[in-house]
């Protein structure tokens, strides 16, 4: 019955005494994909430099004024004039804002904002009044032209309101005395024309114009946080590196107590976690306004906002103490397979101390990483600023030509202007109708698709070299006189060499898949305000089923790569090799593989944690004697998350390198099995270590 089993995967590997390791004469594999990977790379150069001659960042950085000029722009007029002014903010209460993000009234560039009220008819007669109100209109203005002319031809405003800066734009000083709301301490205001305003009916033009920038708030703090911040970030991801680092030669030379070390540290890690976030919850206990809940808080900009209430820290204990509580359980249902596991760590330590270099590896994989990131996130932004600058017709009666396209350059001879007197041209926002514009879409897509495609490569390459280079590890008789010189460098020169369009066929599959995931993702976000319950499912299951997909199909790429590395033969053959073998063997893969991952893991977890936790007091100022070093932040938790990110990443990157080999020498390990049986003939080439694991002996060894 159980040779009927293992027939439906294949027929176990045959002795072949010729084998000796990762074969050397082999031939170039997937070349159409390969192929098919160079013109992608090509065109996708054709997107960047495309993308670079028509883009400009300026425009996501400053305010734009209503000739479309950026607001304290160095090298330009408008330099020492940071700051956008709204000639009439009310404007802004239209509706038409949030469809247009651009409010229909004049705006300049200014170098502060207006800190007085003041209106034009009070300060063309007299003249220090009028020098300051200046700086608020438009260039060519005189005092000589007189109120009413100024006010015709819109080169000022009516009234000047007290005013603070805000995400780079002047909004007034609004407060509120007694329940009534108040700009620069008066309920009421001169318009400019005689009338007096209500300070309340600023609210909805400060509303309106600041939606629009709320979200852009938020990544200008985090931004300012992180050119306070980068160097101690990048301090604590020196740490992370130099502790992964530490940590990976101890397990060289002290596995079995290392791994130990480790399963004790990180219990005791989370363990102080759920007592942190216990003393916070119990401090907040007397705070008024502490009891408030998430839900009822809402959506703040001010993230810092919810740590001052205690659902906030109850979740998070909550969270650590299942965590702490599935580990337990774990290592309590899995202590005899711990054993087990320790042993093929312990192996996997002589193997990389026999390649030493392979630890050094995932540097090259980051940088090649950083370069994708960094050519993908570069293209974006010049894609997505990429448009023109749109004028439109902005008036304050009814006009025919309202709202449509105008050029600045002629409008005051143009014949719009002569049926709309009271008309202006004005920037509204960057946009195109080119072809080139058309396709900015299909543009954005394709620059995302390519980044999931080089990335996947680089990982599949960084795969295939490690294996290749274990793999020799495993299969040389005399270890280190049969191996190559240089092993990593022998592999990775056979993996560009023969195997570019097998690696590039494997990143294809999970570049296509990880697309359709951001597709999925994509529609979940414009779905949420719908009401149909089926479609929502639909989406859920679907987005479950791609993810499954997309873990399975990393699992059977990183085998199919170890295949390809030994025998050098395509990419479905050894997809099919790979998954056959382990299915053949799946006992084995559950007991001795997954075990060894979830040790790895904890290993990433422990690293994290205490870079995490190193950073959590020196950012948040807990600690007294980091309170004048540490910088001023809006949000602390930007550099705390970003160093734990890192820290998750770069723990990763090294572990990655025992991960790789636990696999390959595991996956040798199952061929080895198939192919020997420990007769003098067939021999095990399995060291001595796991040959006792598995209580397996090479028949002449007995013999001696």
């Amino acid at each position: 019955m159980e040779l009927d089993e293992k027939s439906k995967y294949g027929e176990p590997r045959k002795h072949d005494p010729s084998f000796k390791g990762p074969i050397q004469n082999r031939g170039c594999t997937d070349i159409v994909c390969c192929i098919f990977f160079i013109v992608a790379i090509l065109a996708y150069f054709a997107v960047g430099i495309l993308a670079w001659s028509q883009g400009d960042p300026r425009k996501v950085i400053y305010p734009t004024d209503s000739r479309g000029q950026f607001c304290g722009q160095a090298g330009t007029p408008q330099e020492n004039k940071p700051l956008l002014f709204y000639f009439n903010i009310m404007k802004c209460a239209s509706p038409m804002v949030l469809l247009e993000f651009q409010c229909p009234t004049p705006q300049i560039c200014v170098q502060s904002c207006p800190t007085k009220f003041m209106t034009l008819v009070s300060a063309v007669n007299t003249p220090s009044d009028f020098d300051y109100y200046k700086n608020f209109c438009q260039e060519g203005v005189t005092m000589s032209m007189g109120a009413a002319q100024i006010l015709s031809l819109r080169l000022c405003p009516a009234t000047l309101i007290p005013s603070v800066p805000f995400t780079r734009r002047c909004f007034p000083a609004l407060g509120q005395k007694g329940g009534v709301i108040t700009v620069g301490n008066s309920s009421q205001f001169d318009d400019g024309r005689g009338n007096m305003i209500d300070a309340k009916n600023l609210l909805d033009g400060v509303s309106n114009a600041t939606v629009v920038m709320e979200a852009r708030q938020v990544v200008m703090k985090i931004f300012e946080d992180y050119t306070q911040s980068w160097y101690w970030i990048l301090i604590g991801l020196v740490i992370a590196m130099l502790i992964s680092l530490l940590f990976i030669v101890l397990l060289r030379y002290l596995a079995g107590i290392m791994v130990w070390v480790m399963i004790v540290l990180v219990i005791l890690v989370i363990g102080y976690g759920i007592f942190h976030c216990y003393m916070e919850y119990a401090a907040l206990q007397q705070k008024p306004g502490s009891n408030v809940t998430i839900q009822q808080l809402g959506f703040q900009t001010d993230f810092s906002v919810y740590l001052q209430i205690r659902q906030t820290w109850l979740a998070f204990m909550i969270i650590l103490a299942i965590v702490e509580v599935v580990i337990i359980l774990l290592l309590i249902f899995l202590r005899k397979r711990l054993l087990i596991a320790i042993a093929l760590i312990k192996e996997a330590s002589r193997a990389i101390g026999h390649v030493m270099c392979s630890l050094f590896y995932p540097l090259f994989t980051f940088l090649l990483l950083a370069i994708v990131i960094a050519y993908w996130a570069v293209t974006a932004v010049f894609l997505s600023t990429s448009n023109q600058a749109i004028y439109k017709v902005f008036n304050e009666s009814a006009c025919m030509y309202s709202r449509d396209n105008c050029d600045p350059g002629n409008y005051s001879t143009s014949v719009m202007k002569g049926h709309c007197p009271d008309s202006q041209c004005l920037f509204a926002f960057y946009g195109g109708e080119t072809v080139y514009h058309k396709y900015l879409i299909a543009l954005q897509f394709y620059n995302v698709f390519l980044f999931f495609w080089c990335a996947n490569f680089v990982t599949a390459l960084g795969q295939m070299t490690l294996a290749g280079a274990f793999a020799s590890y495993y299969w040389a008789p005399v270890k280190p006189n049969d191996m190559p010189a240089f092993p990593v460098f022998s592999a990775l020169g056979r993996s560009l060499r023969y195997h570019t369009g097998t690696l590039a066929f494997g990143s294809l599959i999970l570049a296509i898949i990880q697309i359709i995931r951001v597709l999925l993702e994509y529609l979940d976000h414009k779905l949420n305000a719908a009401q149909n319950k089926f479609a929502k499912f639909l989406l859920c299951c679907l987005k479950c089923c791609f993810w499954c997909l997309e873990k399975f199909i990393k699992f059977i790429n990183r085998n199919a790569y170890i295949m390809v590395a030994i025998y050098g033969k395509n990419f479905c053959t050894s997809a099919k090799d790979a998954f056959f073998l382990l299915m053949r063997n799946m006992i084995r893969v559950a007991v001795l593989d997954k075990v060894t991952d979830f040790l790895l893991f904890l290993g990433k977890l422990l690293i994290v944690g205490l870079v995490g936790v190193f950073a959590f007091f020196f950012f948040s100022g807990k600690v007294k004697a980091f309170e004048n070093t540490a910088p001023s932040l809006h949000y602390y938790w930007v550099p705390i998350l970003t160093v734990v990110v890192g820290s998750y990443l770069i723990a990763h990157g090294f572990f990655s390198v025992y991960a790789m080999c636990v696999d390959t020498l595991f996956l040798c390990f199952l061929e080895d099995l198939e192919r020997n049986d420990g007769s003098p003939e067939r021999p095990y080439m399995m060291p001595e270590s796991l040959r006792k694991i598995l209580n397996k002996k090479n028949k002449t060894a007995a013999a001696e």
